[in-house]
């Protein structure tokens, strides 16, 4: 039974990877109605029930809700796992995955509506069926530490050449960390050309909103 996880994860992440170079239909606003978009799909629980989540609202692990790293919050989406045809309807209210093959953290009960909870992984395609309203700009974050000295001494570093470097605390498993991000854009292209540079010095980035 071991064996046969290891496989499947093997193979999820093969999946992944022929995804994440496939040409997927993109509309004219990112992320607007129509909107399809294909990859690994991993969910969030107990841990964070309770908390709120980077809308506002507090995180009910058993809520239709899931964190996505780039659409605006309040979106409304079906995400579909693609192993077995099981779909489920949910708004983005949270922020997340920060890792970097995977683009959705489904919320418990999203995870069980799309029989997923056991797997903990699942290749989806997310369709978005509803614009979110709260749109803000973004940022690329660059680091998450646990000793908050780290991440002062990666800002101090990046201060040299960077302008808007700033540090969010993140609370997590009765544990606080430290996420470095750099940068406020409102266009993705700009976001995308600082994540490449940034990338380029050897830090792992991400681009994410700065709500």
């Amino acid at each position: 039974m071991k064996r046969f996880f290891k496989t499947r994860i093997f193979f999820i992440f093969i999946f992944s990877m022929i995804l994440s170079s496939c040409s997927l239909p993109v509309s004219r606003e990112p992320y607007a109605q129509g909107y399809i978009e294909r990859g690994i799909a991993s969910w969030y629980g107990e841990e964070f029930h309770g908390r709120p989540t980077s809308s506002g609202e507090i995180y009910d692990m058993h809520a239709l809700t899931a964190a996505h790293k780039l659409m605006p919050l309040g979106t409304v989406a079906k995400v579909t796992n693609l192993e077995n045809g099981r779909s489920v309807t949910v708004k983005i209210n949270d922020r997340g995955p920060f890792i970097d093959d995977r683009i959705i953290d489904l919320s418990y009960g999203s995870a069980g509506a799309i029989d997923m909870v056991e797997t903990g992984l699942a290749p989806v395609e997310i369709e978005v069926l509803k614009w979110g309203e709260r749109i803000s700009d973004f940022t690329i974050q660059v680091g998450s530490f646990a000793i908050q000295e780290n991440a002062i001494r990666l800002k101090n570093r990046l201060e040299q050449k960077y302008a808007d470097v700033y540090i969010i605390p993140y609370d997590k498993d009765d544990m606080k960390f430290y996420r470095v991000r750099v940068g406020i854009m409102k266009d993705i292209k700009e976001a995308e050309q600082l994540a490449g540079e940034l990338s380029a010095t050897g830090l792992v980035t991400f681009i994410t909103r700065k709500d």
